[in-house]
């Protein structure tokens, strides 16, 4: 059964964009992308909340992208679909520390033990034109994911569909007030309650 009719984001938190300064050719070429930081706090230990970043049947639960293959070795190559995106994109996994540190591509997970559960830790570089959109759009995963720890699952939310959705909507505005950016004009109208 899923959760989505009662599902409201909560307000624009836990979010914070690193602007760097090109210091050479490469970082030049890169300075259109920033990098996404967002913070949570789950109820589950380091373990579970590893298994739900690194396992294929999991991710497609959540995640904004469906993966041919465990996410969890260093050194395997693993294709990623990202939800509307036409084709698939062939992914190294750079580091997989389990369950402290996973990294791949763009995108690098920290999981902290906590007091109650642990502290996942995103970073994530975008194009910075569409950082708020990346911000409303990992901040609604990350509470897909958690309904989904908790068993109470919502369902994924990602790409097209979600952009269509007014809590994404507000996210993106509530981010890019947050990070001092203008909120790109598109998507379409917003037909779901926010």
């Amino acid at each position: 059964m899923s959760h989505r009719d009662q599902y409201t984001p909560g307000p624009a938190s836990g979010a914070q964009v690193r602007k760097d300064r090109p210091q050479n050719d490469q970082q030049q070429k890169e300075q259109d992308k920033w990098t996404l930081i967002l913070v949570r706090e789950l109820r589950h230990s380091p373990e579970k909340v590893w298994q739900a970043l690194t396992d294929p049947a999991q991710l497609r639960e959540w995640a904004p992208f469906d993966a041919e293959g465990s996410l969890g070795v260093a050194g395997s190559t693993v294709k990623l679909t990202w939800v509307g995106a036409p084709a698939p994109l062939e992914t190294k996994v750079t580091r997989a520390d389990a369950p402290k540190l996973l990294e791949y591509d763009d995108i690098k997970w920290e999981l902290e033990a906590s007091v109650n559960g642990t502290r996942l830790t995103l970073w994530h570089n975008i194009d910075r034109r569409f950082i708020s959109w990346g911000a409303a759009g990992w901040h609604i995963a990350f509470d897909v994911l958690d309904g989904l720890l908790n068993g109470s699952p919502i369902g994924r939310m990602a790409g097209p569909e979600v952009m269509k959705f007014a809590g994404w909507q507000r996210l993106t505005a509530e981010y890019a007030k947050q990070f001092g950016v203008e909120s790109p004009n598109w998507p379409p109208k917003a037909d779901q309650k926010s």
